[in-house]
């Protein structure tokens, strides 16, 4: 009975966590946008910028600890089905996404410590960090994750293919058009609410038609 407890608890504990870090890393990311548009290149940063970014810099870390639990919580819902290939570049690309997000946070915090007319390096590293190559390993751990839910028949067909289409956009797009890191938290919230929904006891569901 335990063993199934835990089996049954491992899903919601991905959705939940799934949900907290869509919403933390979609509100930074939102914050950075606002506070630096250009990516700060203009050298210099105000009394609001700075407020936005220092909530942004709050955020990140428990954005990164909700996304370890996320994505601990999938592989776990894999079990021994998944291919040893696919599941090392899904831990890999999640790993370094983590490792780049907290990079960022770092880089981002010495900005706030600039003064005007400054080189803005901290502005420029945190910008490149969190809107390329953390995003590049969103991408790549989007596309791994479909692939998992797809050959074990985890995810719905159209889930399947949105990952798809996001990890993408995220991989070709990049930094290059405004708000597209979105796509990440927008792909992690919708997988989450899957996820929660198909964990939801048959009797509260709408009934099929017959």
């Amino acid at each position: 009975m335990e063993e199934k407890h835990e089996r049954l608890a491992t899903p919601w504990a991905a959705g939940v966590a799934g949900v907290v870090f869509a919403i933390l890393m979609a509100t930074a990311i939102v914050l950075v946008r606002v506070a630096l548009p250009d990516g700060g290149h203009d050298g210099t940063v105000d009394a609001g910028q700075r407020s936005a970014l220092r909530t942004a810099l709050e955020l990140l870390p428990f954005a990164g600890i909700a996304f370890l639990w996320f994505m601990g919580a999938l592989r776990e819902q894999a079990g021994e089905g998944e291919d040893r290939f696919v599941s090392t570049v899904f831990l890999g690309s999640g790993l370094v996404f983590v490792a780049t997000l907290f990079g960022a946070a770092a880089a981002a915090g010495t900005a706030l410590d600039e003064s005007r007319g400054s080189s803005g390096f901290g502005r420029d590293f945190a910008y490149a960090l969190l809107t390329t190559y953390a995003m590049r390993m969103a991408a790549v751990f989007v596309i791994t994750t479909s692939t998992i839910g797809r050959r074990l028949g985890a995810l719905p067909r159209p889930l399947v293919v949105l990952g798809y289409l996001a990890g993408l956009t995220l991989l070709v797009v990049g930094a290059d058009v405004p708000w597209s890191e979105l796509v990440f938290p927008a792909w992690a919230l919708i997988l989450s609410l899957n996820i929660l929904w198909s964990r939801r006891p048959a009797g509260t569901r709408p009934a099929a038609p017959p």
